[in-house]
C-alpha cells in the first residue's frame, strides 16, 4: 500500500479538461495520492491547462509563480503541468520555470504513475507524445467512490478540421474515437455510482466513429441510442459539435430519443461566407441555417447554443453585419462570443489583424443581440412545466438547485427533495442567469 499523499489539481478551460482532471486524479490515486482543495496542503500541485484563450501560456507561468513560496516552504512539493499548454510548450516550461517537476500532455496522462516513480528517484518527467495505445485502456482502476448526479464521458478526442484559428489539432492530435464497449462499461459504472445524466464529450463529438461490439463502426447517434437503454441513466447530452458532422441519424435522434435532451451546442463562428472560408470552416451560412431548420423540425422545442468569433483577420463591417443577420435569423437561447486573438502556429496568426477597438465595438454589439435572445428565451420559460434534475442545495434554507432539460439552472423551494431526484417544476420567475419555480 502506497503512502497517502495529497494532490491539488487546478483545471482550466473546457469540460474535457474537467474529465481529464478526474482521470489524472484516479491515475495518481494508484500511487497513494488523495485530492485536497488546498494547494498549501498538497504534496503535489498539478495544473491541467487549456490553450484556447489568449496568452494561455503566460497565464500558466504567472500561476506557477504564485506557487513559488509553497515550494520554498516545502522543498519536497512536486509541481506538474498537464493539458494543452503542456503539449504546446513542452520542455520550454521546465526551462522557464525550473521548479516544475513534471510536464505531461493530454494524450499521455495514463503514464503518470511511471512519471511519479521518476520523480521519486530524484529526476524530472516530461511526456508529450501522441502514443498509439489507448490511454483510457491503460488508466489504473480507482476506487468506486459515489458520484454526483451528472458526469462527463469523453467519447472522442482530437480534430481533423484544421480551422485557421484553432490549436486543437496540434495540441490534441487527430480525431480518435473510443470503442463502444469501453464507453458502455464506463457509463454503466457511472450510473451504478449515482450518475443520472451523462454529457458525452469530444473536441468534435459528432464526428464520433467508434468500433462497435462486432467490429462495425458506430456513429454518435447509434451510441446515444444504446446508452439510452441503460437503466438509471435518465439524461444524455453531447458537446461540442461541428455543423459538417450533423448526420441525418443524429438529427432524427433529437426527435425520437427521449433521453437525449433538447439542448444543442452547434458553433458557427461567423455569418459571413467569406470569413467562414478564410476560417476553413467548410460550410456556409445558408448550410448552417438550413441545418438548424432540419434539427428544429425534428425537435421544435430545442434550445440552441453557439460560438462566435468577432474581428477575425479580414473581417469587414459587411462581414460582421452578416453575422448579426444570421443570429437574428437563427435565434439562440445561449451563446459564447469572443474577440479574435491569434494562436501561435495557426494559419490565421500570420494574417493582418482587425483594429482592436473596432473588434471590441463589434463584440459589444453582438453580445447585446445575443443577450436579448438569451433573456427572451429565459423569460419565455415562465409559466411552463419543466423536468429538473436536482444537483445541490441552494443558498436559501430548504432550496434546491438543478438543471432543466434545456440546461437552465432552476431554483426551487424543495426541502424534502434529495440530490439526484428528477421532478416536474412550474417556472414562476426568470432572473439574469437562472430560473425559479415550484414543485408540481
Amino acid at each position: 500500500m502506497s503512502e497517502t499523499k495529497k494532490l491539488f489539481v487546478k483545471t482550466y478551460g473546457c469540460q474535457m479538461n474537467v474529465y481529464d482532471s478526474e482521470r489524472m486524479a484516479e491515475a495518481l490515486g494508484a500511487k497513494g495520492y488523495v485530492q485536497t482543495d488546498r494547494p498549501d496542503d498538497a504534496d503535489m500541485i498539478l495544473l491541467n491547462t487549456c490553450h484556447i484563450r489568449e496568452k494561455a501560456a503566460e497565464k500558466v507561468y504567472s500561476e506557477l509563480g504564485r506557487f513559488k513560496p509553497l515550494r520554498e516552504a516545502n522543498p519536497d512539493l512536486k509541481i506538474g503541468v498537464a493539458g494543452c499548454v503542456a503539449q504546446a510548450e513542452g520542455e520550454e516550461i521546465m526551462r522557464r520555470q525550473p521548479m516544475v517537476d513534471l510536464v505531461v500532455g493530454p494524450q499521455t496522462y495514463h503514464r503518470l504513475p511511471a512519471m511519479v516513480d521518476t520523480l521519486a528517484e530524484g529526476g524530472k518527467a516530461l511526456d508529450t507524445d501522441f502514443p498509439e495505445e489507448d490511454k483510457f485502456a491503460h488508466l489504473p482502476k480507482g476506487r468506486k467512490a459515489p458520484r454526483g448526479p451528472t458526469a462527463f464521458l469523453t467519447v472522442q478526442e482530437g480534430c481533423d478540421k484544421f480551422c485557421a484559428f484553432c490549436v486543437v489539432p496540434y495540441t490534441r492530435g487527430a480525431e480518435v474515437s473510443r470503442p463502444v464497449e469501453r464507453l458502455l462499461g464506463e457509463a454503466q459504472d457511472l450510473v451504478e455510482r449515482g450518475v443520472r445524466e451523462i454529457t458525452l464529450l469530444g473536441q468534435n463529438v459528432n464526428a464520433y466513429h467508434g468500433q462497435g461490439p462486432e467490429g462495425a463502426e458506430w456513429g454518435l447517434a447509434r451510441l446515444i441510442r444504446r446508452l439510452a437503454e441503460i437503466d438509471g441513466l435518465e439524461r444524455i447530452r453531447f458537446t461540442t459539435s461541428h455543423p459538417n458532422d450533423m448526420e441525418d441519424e443524429l438529427i432524427a435522434a433529437h426527435g425520437d430519443c427521449a433521453k437525449l435532451m433538447p439542448y444543442l451546442h452547434l458553433p458557427v463562428q461567423s455569418g459571413s461566407d467569406r470569413i467562414l472560408k478564410a476560417m476553413n470552416r467548410k460550410h456556409t451560412a445558408e448550410h448552417y441555417i438550413h441545418l438548424i431548420e432540419r434539427i428544429r423540425a425534428a425537435r421544435p422545442d430545442l434550445l440552441l447554443s453557439g460560438d462566435f468569433i468577432v474581428g477575425f483577420p479580414g473581417e469587414t463591417e459587411a462581414d460582421f453585419q452578416a453575422t448579426l443577420d444570421l443570429v437574428a435569423a437563427v435565434g439562440y437561447g445561449q451563446a459564447y462570443s469572443f474577440k479574435y486573438s491569434s494562436r501561435p502556429g495557426t494559419p490565421a496568426a500570420e494574417r493582418a489583424p482587425v483594429d482592436p477597438d473596432e473588434a471590441s465595438e463589434r463584440l459589444q454589439r453582438l453580445q447585446a443581440l445575443l443577450g436579448q435572445q438569451q433573456r427572451a428565451a429565459q423569460d419565455g420559460m415562465v409559466g411552463r412545466e419543466v423536468s429538473v434534475l436536482f444537483e445541490k442545495p441552494g443558498r436559501l434554507p430548504g432550496q434546491m438547485v438543478g438543471k432543466s432539460e434545456y440546461l437552465h439552472a432552476v431554483h426551487v423551494d424543495a426541502p424534502e427533495t434529495q440530490r439526484g431526484e428528477i421532478a416536474r417544476v412550474r417556472i414562476t420567475n426568470s432572473a439574469a442567469n437562472s430560473l425559479a419555480g415550484v414543485l408540481l
